[in-house]
């Protein structure tokens, strides 16, 4: 059966009748016969009608229910890289099934919520991370004791599971190491012999600290993770790493690019008999030492802070490069460090002192010079009557007004091997991976760290730093679709697409997927990941209590 609409007119006037009407078959061919006429019904009910008997249901409203909503638009994506980057085996030889799962559901969970283990229960409530890692959505409830038995899994395991990352990675090896070190502090006194004060990059001297230092390629990808002592020396890091590298994965022939921090006369010197090469910034004297062997008149290219000049002594060569940003940049910090110095130096001088102590006054000009970090810009001194004289060192300012925004790098690759543009480039990529490193530790919340045995503090950092791989893998993959975009700040994004769960009744209807957020439509086209989106995933439960 179906609805028929027919037109007749009369005159000016068109009428539309609705009519439900059967098809039958006789000798003579298909025939239909009008079973009734329903043009009287509101439109509605016509429409309810013709859609019937096309074959489609309908309930009452009142009945129908929106019995579950879980975000998973975030954990979809996760979920398919980790498929398509090779992680669903990574931790086959280490763990059962329910823990290499639990494992995963805290990386995932380091991307899109971190939080402490005890808080991975209420910020996984309302979402599929269960389903999304293999576990049972309706029963799941994260516990502590297991996730923190599933982290001392990887005990004795990190170097084959670091193995197998770097395999998937980088199946033709690396040709550039970028090398980085940072630091992580505790709440409390950490582990006993790991955690130690030292120099805090977090700007925490107050709290004991671990150091990371972080192996990486050009794009960021990260090779090797190690947790190391937090009062352990920058340049006494290096030749560990090499060390490991080499036995690890096998690097034999690698540009190491590395900050003036670990670039020691013995690290360079170690380099240079295992035959690898480097590229490294220099201290501020040796740029000096270097820029007064010159002539007496400057040369053109340091004047010049968009080219970078090469300067070979004692057969190791020196590339000095800049820019306009950091020669500004360098100005005004100077500056500000003049007017703070003057305006202490003025409220010195005005101080009335019942009794006068030249000797003293002078420590105390010296030491605000000191924390003012203007010491070297002025000349000053205290006469017997207690007047405090001062007057700028013009020859100081004017010589390190030359030498705004410039730094120096060395390297023992010759030009052929790497030109002077390439060792600049070299290090900006490393400057590049630096921030993001920093930008890591903020939005996996590696720091501050609450653990007290070392074993518990190492796995957590590994942890993270599973998370920093899947999310550098899917940058680098976006970036080859030319779509620059934060991979964590999509993914959170994304976290607002739910599966919604419908019951007719009190009983399972159906489980749709909601609209993509307007915002992110154009974004999810380009990246070819709409289609996910278009049904509920395989993994999703059709019917869950959780």
């Amino acid at each position: 059966m179906f609805v028929q609409a027919t037109k007749c007119k009369r005159g000016k006037s068109t009428y539309l009748t609705y009519l439900v009407r059967e098809s039958f078959r006789t000798p003579k061919g298909p025939r239909s016969r009008t079973i009734c006429n329903i043009t009287a019904l509101p439109p509605q009910t016509r429409e309810l009608i013709s859609q019937s008997l096309r074959g489609q249901s309908f309930v009452a409203g009142e009945s129908l229910q929106l019995a579950q909503a879980w975000s998973f638009g975030g954990l979809a994506v996760l979920h398919q890289a980790w498929e398509d980057f090779g992680l669903g085996t990574i931790f086959n030889g280490v763990a059962a099934p329910r823990t290499a799962s639990l494992l995963k559901a805290m990386t995932l969970g380091r991307v899109l919520f971190p939080s402490a283990k005890l808080a991975l229960v209420d910020h996984a409530r309302g979402t599929l991370l269960a389903a999304a890692c293999g576990l049972d959505q309706a029963t799941e409830d994260f516990d502590e004791d297991d996730l923190y038995a599933a982290m001392d899994e990887l005990n004795g395991q990190w170097a084959g599971i670091e193995k197998q990352l770097y395999q998937r990675s980088f199946p033709q090896g690396v040709s550039l190491v970028l090398y980085d070190l940072t630091s992580v502090y505790f709440e409390g006194d950490g582990p006993q012999g790991t955690s130690q004060y030292g120099h805090s990059r977090d700007h925490r001297s107050d709290r004991p600290q671990v150091l990371l230092a972080v192996a990486t390629d050009a794009q960021g990808v990260p090779l090797h993770l190690e947790v190391l002592r937090g009062n352990r020396g920058d340049t006494t890091t290096l030749q560990g790493l090499l060390a490991t590298l080499r036995r690890r994965f096998g690097i034999r022939e690698a540009v190491f690019v590395f900050d003036g921090g670990m670039s020691s006369k013995v690290n360079l010197e170690a380099m240079d008999e295992l035959g690898l090469k480097y590229v490294t910034r220099l201290c501020a004297s040796t740029l000096d030492e270097l820029l007064s062997s010159l002539p007496s008149e400057p040369s053109p290219e340091l004047w010049d802070r968009t080219q970078v000049m090469e300067i070979v002594r004692e057969g190791k060569r020196y590339v000095v490069a800049g820019g306009c940003w950091r020669q500004q940049r360098d100005e005004q910090r100077r500056e500000a460090r003049l007017t703070k110095a003057e305006n202490e130096l003025k409220r010195l001088a005005a101080v009335k002192r019942k009794k006068v102590n030249p000797q003293k006054l002078a420590s105390q000009v010296g030491r605000a010079l000191q924390r003012l970090k203007a010491h070297k810009y002025f000349e000053y001194a205290v006469d017997p009557s207690g007047q405090l004289q001062w007057s700028r060192r013009a020859e100081v300012i004017q010589t390190e007004r030359i030498r705004d925004g410039l730094y120096l790098l060395g390297t023992n690759a010759s030009a052929e091997q790497i030109p002077n543009a390439g060792v600049l480039t070299h290090y900006k990529t490393l400057l590049e991976v630096e921030d993001a490193f920093c930008h890591l530790k903020d939005y996996l919340r590696v720091r501050p760290v609450f653990h007290r045995r070392p074993d518990r503090v190492r796995n957590h950092v590994r942890i993270c730093f599973l998370a920093y791989w899947l999310t550098a893998k899917l940058e680098r993959q976006w970036r080859q679709q030319d779509q620059n975009i934060e991979v964590h700040n999509l993914l959170r994004q994304l976290q607002t697409i739910r599966l919604g769960s419908l019951e007719v009744e009190g009983k399972p209807f159906k489980t749709m997927v909601t609209q993509v957020p307007r915002d992110l439509n154009a974004i999810l086209s380009k990246l070819g990941l709409l289609p996910r989106f278009s049904q509920p995933p395989t993994w999703a439960p059709g019917a869950c209590s959780k």
